[in-house]
């Protein structure tokens, strides 16, 4: 039976993610009530063992395969860019003592798999060296930048323990079908007994199908309701993404052209769900720019932006109703599903015959 245990857990997408591929999480740290009352549900046999910072890695449970995400607020470009020096960002330094104090215990046997995610930010925030120290603090050895002083949205660290690859990964082209937002996140894995991550990280593999529902708080697959406008006997309004951001900038400069330009495409994604801020779109009835409304995302809108089961977040552990403003907070903050499918799915295939 492979193992997960996930770090800064949130809402419980990798181990969402594991359980779709035949991995069993074991433990879960997270300290944010609400994301800690909805995985309890979700995952009433996984432990919660709390806040990060209090856990000694050689006397929790040994698992294959630790995952975190940990904070991105120093990296983000909406941030304040402190890096790894600020006191969120920095907790990334918390999972790499239990990574080592767990290894270190069980006589460098686990974990076997190590992942990282964070938001893109993490390759240009101070000066580009914070994602050197990311790369670093995995291998324990001195990484040189790029010639080029950008780090590549793909590569790997070869020839000593752990075997490193990292990618950016945008989930708007993963999934089955994809899903929909403009989600640029960067993914490390990191084997510590094989050469194994560049073959859980780039091979080609068939991607899982969407779930139709979220657990036992869980609602059906809103179903097909889109019909032509001849039959509704009138203009059908049309979806366009809206970016908030840059409307508000434009409206300050006094400029229509541009203020227009913030409504997307209906083809384009939806811009990336943010945690610190409600996220909107617009609905326009063909090209009447003067006819059409803005309106807030729900939940359940976001999670299907993330390519979660609908309902996922609804729910606490005792059946309480998880109130919209902390729904959508925890969404902001979590991993779009699909491309953690992605990674574990690898994993799984790796490890399928391991002993």
């Amino acid at each position: 039976m492979l193992t997960l245990g996930s770090l800064f857990d949130g809402i419980g997408v990798f181990p969402l993610a594991a359980t779709r591929c035949g991995i069993t999480p074991l433990w879960a740290s997270e300290i944010e009530k609400a994301p800690v009352t909805i995985t309890k549900r979700q995952f009433p046999g996984m432990a919660h063992l709390g806040d990060i910072t209090k856990l000694d890695g050689g006397e929790i449970p040994a698992v294959h395969i630790i995952t975190f995400g940990s904070p991105c607020q120093n990296l983000s470009q909406a941030g304040n860019r402190e890096g790894l020096a600020g006191i969120k960002s920095g907790l990334f330094y918390q999972a790499i003592r239990i990574i080592r104090e767990m290894r270190e215990a069980t006589n460098d046997l686990y974990p076997v798999i190590a992942i990282w995610e964070n938001v893109m930010g993490a390759f240009s925030s101070n000066d580009r060296l914070d994602f050197r120290a990311v790369l670093e603090s995995f291998t324990n050895a001195e990484i040189p930048m790029p010639p080029s002083g950008v780090w590549a949205n793909a590569g790997m660290v070869r020839g000593g323990t752990p075997d490193l690859c990292w990618r950016l990964m945008d989930a708007q082209y993963w999934g089955e079908p994809p899903a929909p937002q403009r989600r640029r996140r960067i993914f490390i894995v990191a084997d510590f007994r094989g050469q194994r991550a560049g073959e859980i990280l780039f091979k080609p593999r068939r991607l899982l199908p969407h779930i139709e529902a979220g657990g036992n708080c869980g609602l059906p697959a809103a179903p097909g309701n889109r019909i032509p406008a001849e039959k509704a006997g009138r203009a059908l309004p049309v979806v366009h993404p809206f970016q908030d951001r840059r409307m508000r900038g434009q409206a300050r400069l006094h400029d229509p052209a541009g203020f227009i330009g913030s409504f997307g495409k209906p083809t384009d994604p939806f811009p990336t769900l943010l945690a610190g801020t409600v996220n909107m779109f617009s609905l326009w009835f063909g090209e009447d720019y003067g006819n059409g409304i803005l309106r807030y995302l729900t939940p359940v809108e976001c999670e299907r932006l993330m390519g979660l089961p609908e309902g996922w977040t609804a729910c606490g552990c005792e059946g309480e109703a998880i109130n919209t403003a902390a729904r959508c907070k925890a969404l902001g903050n979590a991993i779009a599903l699909p491309c953690a499918e992605y990674i574990m799915s690898g994993i799984a295939d790796v490890l399928r015959d391991f002993s």
